[in-house]
């Protein structure tokens, strides 16, 4: 269950064929994300098991499986600020119950990208996905 605007990134991605502009859009991504408030860079919102500094701030809008999940994060690493760009597009506005029937290793394999991230920023990666279900799950 993908969004549209997750459907728009594959195709952009099948359009690039060179992972070095495939890198590029991820990381003009991240550039085009407004920056997190500081008020927001926390230890509570704070994502243990990445290399670099990441936030995610979700907000949940309703109550139960149908309760709808947006957030905002940011990093210092432009890679990463791409990568949540990237997760922004596959969960944002999504229910609670279909961001957690999501199979985000799937989804995120359709780009490619398991193969070009280094095994740290999988693993962060991973971490981020991990948050926003836990979050989904809470919230259902």
């Amino acid at each position: 269950m993908c969004t549209e605007a997750f459907e728009d990134l594959v195709e952009t991605f099948e359009f690039l064929d060179d992972w070095e502009d495939r890198y590029r859009h991820v990381i003009d991504m991240g550039k085009a994300m407004a920056p997190l408030d500081d008020a927001f860079r926390v230890p509570a919102t704070k994502v243990d098991g990445c290399a670099s500094q990441v936030w995610l701030v979700p907000q949940i809008d309703g109550q139960g499986p149908q309760a709808v999940l947006t957030f905002d994060g940011d990093s210092d690493a432009m890679i990463v600020r791409g990568l949540i760009a990237i997760l922004r597009l596959l969960y944002s506005g999504q229910t609670v119950a279909d961001v957690l029937a999501t199979d985000a290793a799937a989804e995120l394999g359709r780009l490619g990208l398991n193969d070009h991230l280094s095994s740290q920023r999988s693993n962060g990666l991973r971490a981020m996905v991990e948050r926003i279900r836990q979050t989904a799950q809470a919230a259902a």
